[in-house]
């Protein structure tokens, strides 16, 4: 038993903290302070900027919620592209799709690339050899503006909130450039962080892809680790139709991909179920 603790803060004024089995790393890259440990509850945890971005309990939730619900909701995606996600979990559940045929990932900090292969491998899998993945390390901003117009079908952005280095993938000229990279059925998901606290990002963030989007909306999942209540994923979209799919269809369109039966979090229920927001959530969203 050890009495090292992390103290992670969040929203100024409340947090949470792990017990520390065992430090792995700590590594201060040119973006970010980059911490990994072993804690006695959740598995391995790694931190950025003393926040938790992912843990080996319960990363199973944001992923396949963030990569499954915008796959399946599209139906026939192809080519996706993956902002972030440096830890390789998306780029996996993307990968479990065998309708995919291309999954480029674009992560700005190789260090969180190198230490998720080192300490937490179990999350991506074999997906960083997946003949179909492209890992690109570089900067998501500057990709989206180059790629060429329709060359994909989905994007999943897996970012910080918006703040420091993930602060410019919430901005008007990011949604335009994927509206303009996105195919005719398009449709962009990101993180907008727990509303019962973080109810600005999920409002200012809607707001802003309404301007390159005609279908903004959200949809939640229940993630342990991100306290606070149930989680958003913003969602944009160019045809409304991709969140009307009932459960019968998505169910059919899993079993087509190859991801019945082959998840802890999702299913075509928690799917359309996903989107029947409560309403201290639904009032953020635009009108």
């Amino acid at each position: 038993m050890t009495d090292s603790w992390v103290n992670e803060t969040l929203y100024a004024a409340w947090g949470q903290r792990f017990r520390v089995s065992r430090e792995l790393a700590r590594v201060k890259s040119d973006f970010q302070d980059i911490m990994v440990f072993e804690s006695e509850t959740h598995g391995r945890v790694m931190l950025l900027d003393g926040v938790v971005q992912i843990t080996e309990a319960d990363e199973f939730v944001y992923q396949e919620m963030l990569a499954h619900v915008p796959l399946l909701a599209h139906g026939a995606a192809k080519r996706v592209l993956i902002i972030g996600a440096g830890d390789g979990g998306v780029l996996r559940r993307v990968l479990q799709h065998r309708t995919v045929e291309k999954a480029v990932m674009v992560e700005i900090d190789g260090e969180v690339i190198r230490l998720a292969k080192e300490h937490l491998p179990g999350i991506a899998g074999d997906a960083w050899s997946d003949p179909r993945a492209e890992v690109i390390v570089g900067d998501g901003i500057d990709y989206v503006r180059q790629a060429p117009a329709a060359s994909f079908d989905a994007v999943i952005v897996d970012s910080t909130d918006p703040i420091g280095v993930g602060e410019v993938l919430f901005t008007d000229e990011f949604y335009a450039n994927c509206a303009r990279l996105l195919s005719g059925r398009g449709l962009v998901v990101n993180q907008c962080g727990v509303p019962f606290m973080q109810a600005d990002e999920l409002r200012e963030t809607s707001l802003r892809r309404r301007k390159a989007f005609p279908d903004v909306f959200a949809y939640v999942a229940a993630v342990p680790t991100y306290v606070g209540g149930f989680m958003t994923l913003g969602w944009a979209a160019k045809d409304a139709s991709l969140r009307q799919a009932d459960a019968a269809e998505i169910r059919r369109r899993a079993k087509a991909a190859g991801i019945l039966g082959a998840t802890r979090y999702w299913t075509p229920e928690i799917h359309v179920g996903a989107f029947n927001l409560p309403p201290y959530i639904a009032e953020h969203l635009p009108a």
